[in-house]
């Protein structure tokens, strides 16, 4: 088992699903250090960051020596290895199925959604297509957070971050439809002061970036 105490490096790009990750260290009162990855100069592709990432992909986690890729295993990562702030439920804790469920409902159906939208529409056969119809999609977001402040009713999760971080990027693009409930949900979660901050941070590595 990896200690806490461990360096913890996050390597981000301010135009990545890094975003997401970058939120969840500041809810977690920033354990990890933040190291830069220019996408665009094609910093993924080097060898010294394939080696911790062979897809070259951002974000990555080192934490000692365990390697996390992927942001919403990132979050699921971090929430357990940082305790203190309570972004997840305990491990007896039978809320903590419903924890995984929207965690991973975001990049196994709603990004593969917002995908099909940006190319014009909908997989040719949404029967054999893991995230189905689009408007199924939308139907079971909604359910998530309906008469709920978060998606654990009153406690903020990591589940939060990672689905939020994806319905506030599908709204904005317009891959996600207007929508009061999740427009809703979507405000309460930039109220956030980890979330100001994480996007406060974001523009200033923006701008350390020359974009």
């Amino acid at each position: 088992m990896v200690s806490a105490e461990s360096d913890a490096v996050l390597y981000h790009d301010p135009q990545s699903r890094g975003l997401t990750t970058l939120w969840m260290n500041e809810e977690l009162r920033s354990p990890c250090t933040i190291e830069l990855v220019d996408l665009q100069k094609g910093e993924q592709k080097k060898p010294n960051f394939l080696s911790i990432n062979p897809m070259g992909k951002v974000p990555a986690l080192v934490h000692g020596d365990v390697i996390v890729t992927e942001a919403a295993a990132i979050c699921a990562y971090l929430a357990d290895a940082f305790p203190g702030p309570g972004m997840a439920p305990a491990l007896n804790d039978r809320q903590r199925g419903t924890y995984f469920r929207w965690m991973f409902f975001a990049p196994s159906c709603v990004d593969p959604m917002m995908i099909d939208k940006a190319r014009g529409g909908e997989t040719a056969d949404p029967a054999r297509a893991g995230h189905g119809r689009a408007e199924d999609v939308i139907t079971a977001l909604r359910s998530a957070v309906t008469d709920k402040t978060y998606i654990l009713g009153d406690q903020f999760s990591a589940a939060d971050v990672v689905i939020g971080t994806t319905i506030k990027f599908g709204i904005m693009t317009k891959h996600i439809p207007e929508d009061p409930i999740l427009q809703a949900y979507v405000d309460r979660l930039n109220e956030r002061p980890a979330a100001r901050k994480a996007e406060e941070i974001n523009a200033r590595y923006l701008r350390k970036l020359g974009r």
